[in-house]
């Protein structure tokens, strides 16, 4: 089972109902094999996010979202504590976007490195969910 903890919803402008945020989770998450484990998804402030970016990014500057991996052991690892994505629904044209590429970070995937594959699945969940 997959736990989602939402954090700051309430408190920030534009964030979306938590059902719809735990439902694009799963749909991210189960398309690459993972159905148990336990995340937190955080909704921040414009200035908040750009000291996170800063800190473990080094850019300084906000940003749509950021994923923080905890346990990377792969999608048979069973129940696992995947770790925190932090959203800024100020700096986010698609907040749906922003939830799946945050999860699908959270399962290891990086569009940086992985010709393609990450925003082709990406597009791929967000249109069959539309």
């Amino acid at each position: 089972m997959l736990e989602v903890e939402i954090i700051g919803a309430g408190q920030v402008a534009g964030a979306p109902p938590a059902a719809e945020t735990e439902r694009l989770i799963a749909l991210a998450l189960v398309a690459v094999g993972i159905r148990d484990g336990h995340l937190a998804v955080e909704y921040v402030s414009a200035s908040r996010i750009a000291e996170l970016n800063r800190a473990h990014r080094g850019v300084d500057g906000p940003t749509d979202v950021l994923s923080f991996g905890v346990d990377e052991s792969g999608p048979a690892a069973g129940p696992r504590e995947l770790g925190d994505i932090v959203i800024c629904a100020a700096h986010t044209a698609d907040l749906r976007e922003a939830i799946v590429h945050g999860a699908l970070h959270l399962a290891g995937m990086d569009h940086e490195s992985d010709d393609g594959q990450m925003l082709a699945l990406q597009d791929e969940l967000l249109a069959r969910d539309s």
